[in-house]
């Protein structure tokens, strides 16, 4: 969304590049070909006069705009609050937009740290197609609020604690699709995963992997894990007259003074058969999560720990 008035400075060319550094990363930088699963969604929720309505971040759009249409459903009665627009023409992407006015909307931004209020000029489009509020840069540019690269992006709902507690009846009622100490962590009945191999025993030497040395810090903190893991009902402890023909080492990654255990499954998943569906990334799952009404607290360390496998992928 650019308007003819407000157009970028044009680069002269004679600009001194002699002195240039580089930015630094804040985050890990993904593996080649891969830059574009590092964007975070730009689709999500505001509160306007107590209702919640989806917004679109578009840090490209000098202006905010919504859609006439969607406006309506909003503020009834706007046009009889909206300011004139004359004399400016609006362009999105090379398609014009024909500009109604200009109306005022105190949005409300959910957040766990306190929700935040601003006032925001609207340009109201009349062939705006968009369901979503549109803002541009300029909240950005008046109040200085970078809403992409705030770490707290998904939030849920519950304004008080009456309202959040209100929760625990629905969750009684609805056992089966909740967790509780009875049973393993997010365990799904009825829908146990099966992993099938494309290969039969006896096995390939590649899935045997044999033990290795582990620092005392790295021993330690597995012990931690692995009795954390045993008590969530996650995994089980091998009898001594069970036979384990595939084994997978056990690694401790240290970052920021904490350590998170993983396995090596990159040769398993070699002779797997994969599913049907893939599982969605994290991000994916958080944007579709934030579209709903209740969200619980989620374990995105131990997030994958949701299927019981069956008796058979078991062996």
């Amino acid at each position: 969304m650019e308007s003819y008035s407000h157009l970028p400075q044009l680069s002269n060319g004679q600009i001194d590049l002699s002195k240039l550094q580089y930015a630094k990363l804040i985050k890990t930088k993904p593996n080649p070909g891969k830059g574009y699963t590092a964007g975070n969604s730009c689709i999500s929720k505001v509160v306007i006069d107590n209702k919640p309505f989806k917004h679109l971040l578009n840090p490209g759009a000098f202006c905010s705009c919504f859609g006439k249409s969607s406006l309506k459903t909003c503020v009834p009665n706007f046009e009889d609050q909206w300011l004139p627009i004359d004399g400016i023409k609006f362009n999105s992407a090379s398609n014009p937009m024909k500009a109604l006015g200009i109306f005022n909307l105190n949005v409300i931004f959910p957040h766990i740290n306190g929700n935040l209020r601003i006032t925001v000029e609207f340009v109201v489009m009349k062939n705006c197609s968009s369901t979503h509020l549109i803002l541009g840069n300029d909240y950005l540019i008046m109040y200085g609020i970078d809403l992409h690269s705030n770490q707290n992006r998904y939030f849920t709902i519950g304004e008080n604690k009456h309202q959040r507690f209100a929760f625990l009846p629905l969750q009684d009622k609805l056992q089966e699709a909740s967790s509780s100490g009875k049973k393993p962590l997010g365990e799904i009945i009825g829908h146990e995963a099966d992993i099938i191999l494309n290969i039969e025993r006896p096995y390939s030497p590649f899935l045997r992997k044999a033990a290795y040395p582990a620092s005392a810090k790295s021993r330690d903190a597995l012990e931690i894990q692995i009795k954390e893991l045993l008590d969530l009902g996650v995994i089980r402890q091998v009898g001594h007259n069970e036979e384990v023909e595939i084994s997978t080492p056990v690694l401790v990654a240290w970052h920021n003074g904490k350590s998170r255990m993983v396995g090596d499954f990159r040769a398993l998943n070699t002779y797997t058969i994969p599913d049907r569906y893939a599982i969605p990334k994290l991000p994916i799952a958080l944007t579709l999560i934030s579209q709903g009404v209740y969200i619980t607290t989620m374990d995105a360390l131990k997030g994958f720990h949701q299927n019981v496998v069956t008796p058979r992928a078991r062996k």
